[in-house]
């Protein structure tokens, strides 16, 4: 049974003001250590439109980053758990968090994965979700798979050149591209949709048409 949203819908100051100072925080941090093409990363892009979502009251904005992250975080969270107490990767998604290589710190910021999903479930309680978050996601993220396509092979970003089960490549680059695509789409991105949408209301009118 859906929820209804609270109100007001408009978030607490120190929230808006707090997404600002991590902004301010990790993005310089992660392009000095991974570069530019480390935002090409869903998760990353995630972060940076949940933080719009939030300053610009979108509930649109939140609810396709919900439907970005909820279970992608999981996962994430899975994995590197697994790592610290298997000593091995599962899904290889978060090797990088036990990398010496890079500032412990800057590493660090990456448990974003696990205030992420709760801080997006909060804001869909204030908020409502969106019905047409789940086209936008989809929407965002293509472009991102094609563009990830470009960036260097080693690094795999969104899984563009290896998928992270079977590891390997399902065809020539526009094959492997469309299929990874068709899965987040429908395995990932539509069932989590289908159970925020009998989860949280609908927003109200005046925060749908502040989305558009």
């Amino acid at each position: 049974m859906a929820t209804s949203p609270q109100a007001p819908t408009k978030f607490p100051a120190w929230i808006r003001l707090s997404v600002v100072v991590w902004l301010a925080i990790w993005i310089p941090a992660y392009w000095r250590t991974w570069g530019a093409a480390n935002f090409l990363h869903l998760c990353d892009v995630a972060v940076i439109l949940t933080c719009v979502g939030v300053l610009t009251n979108s509930a649109l904005l939140i609810s396709s980053q919900a439907i970005s992250s909820l279970l992608v975080d999981a996962a994430w969270a899975f994995d590197a758990g697994w790592s610290l107490f298997r000593g091995r990767a599962l899904l290889g998604g978060a090797d990088y968090l036990f990398d010496g290589h890079y500032p412990l710190w800057v590493r660090l910021l990456s448990l974003f994965h696990i205030v992420m999903p709760v801080l997006l479930l909060w804001a869909l309680y204030r908020t409502g979700y969106d019905r047409r978050g789940w086209a936008l996601q989809c929407a965002i993220a293509l472009p991102l798979f094609v563009a990830a396509r470009f960036t260097a092979p080693a690094t795999n970003v969104n899984y563009a050149f290896i998928d992270p089960f079977i590891h390997r490549q399902w065809g020539p680059a526009p094959i492997h591209v469309l299929i990874t695509w068709i899965f987040m789409a429908f395995v990932v991105y539509l069932p989590t949709h289908l159970v925020l949408r009998r989860t949280f209301a609908q927003p109200s009118r005046s925060a749908m048409h502040a989305s558009n």
